[in-house]
């Protein structure tokens, strides 16, 4: 397989397991979570390295992967029993917990090697290069792209499974508690897959594409259809189709990676936002005039 080809599967998988979740989030009316998450975990990141004295990724995981249910509780904890709203939550969670990691870092910097930038921006450019070679010398490939494979499909399988309890709890929580499903339940459920994609995509992409890639292709496709199964699909499609055309803009302008692909979900967010022939500013004041 070569470079391109795995750079270009590596982001769409992510993407694709990103927008999933994201269209969740997106009704939720809690997009930035994801954000959270992804600055609140380096408190968990190096907290397994010192213990465990090792940067492998699933120490990394780990670490980063319970810190980010506990970001997912403090801010329910804060929404519910302080009564704040969830955007001050949120922001109150992830400033908190990220300076707490800072510090952290500051203190045992010259002990350890580890650092803000290795742990938070991940360069996609540099998927080809860590590879999974077996004892008799096999190279079987990228090992982000066996990951992100892996986040997919577990991620696709949480939505089939239990895609009733989910739309429920999203749409109509009161109905969803009425007949007897855990609201709290799916929602912690929900948080905790969205941990675990952020957090097994941080190594891979980077923690400020994933925060693009969570919000971007949802939110475009929440423009372009009413329906719930339709926008899961289209957001998967906004994903994949940013993922491709922002590598080729980032090798065509020998630019960023990451911030090509951020780019195009930008302007597929653009493009809908105007000529969405649902909720599209264009097609609105069509039918306005009309009347």
């Amino acid at each position: 397989m070569n470079n391109d080809l795995s750079i270009i599967l590596t982001a769409s998988l992510v993407s694709a397991s990103c927008a999933l979740l994201g269209s969740f989030l997106i009704l939720r009316r809690m997009a930035m979570v994801g954000d959270a998450i992804s600055h609140a975990v380096l408190p968990g990141i190096v907290i397994a390295f010192l213990l465990s004295g090792s940067r492998d990724s699933l120490t990394m995981l780990i670490g980063a992967g319970v810190i980010g249910m506990f970001t997912t509780f403090l801010i329910e904890f804060f929404h519910k029993k302080a009564r704040l709203q969830t955007d001050a939550s949120i922001g109150v969670t992830f400033t908190w917990l990220f300076a707490i990691g800072v510090v952290m870092i500051s203190i045992f910097a010259g002990k350890v090697d580890l650092d803000q930038d290795c742990v938070l921006y991940g360069e996609i450019a540099y998927v080809p290069l860590d590879v999974i070679i077996t004892q008799g010398g096999i190279n079987l490939g990228p090992k982000a792209l066996y990951v992100s494979g892996t986040i997919l499909i577990v991620n696709l399988l949480f939505i089939l499974l239990f895609y009733r309890k989910l739309f429920l709890t999203t749409f109509d929580p009161a109905f969803a508690s009425a007949i007897g499903i855990s609201t709290t339940l799916w929602h912690y459920a929900l948080m905790g897959a969205v941990s675990m994609t952020t957090v097994a995509s941080f190594e891979s992409v980077g923690a400020i594409l994933v925060v693009a890639l969570l919000i971007a292709p949802a939110a475009t496709a929440y423009l372009l259809t009413d329906n719930f199964k339709t926008m899961l699909a289209i957001a998967c499609f906004a994903g994949a189709t940013s993922s491709i055309t922002g590598y080729y803009l980032a090798v065509w302008l020998d630019g960023s990676i990451a911030g090509a692909i951020a780019a195009m979900n930008g302007l597929q967010f653009g493009l809908a936002l105007i000529f969405s022939p649902v909720h599209g500013i264009f097609f609105r004041k069509i039918k306005a005039g009309a009347h």
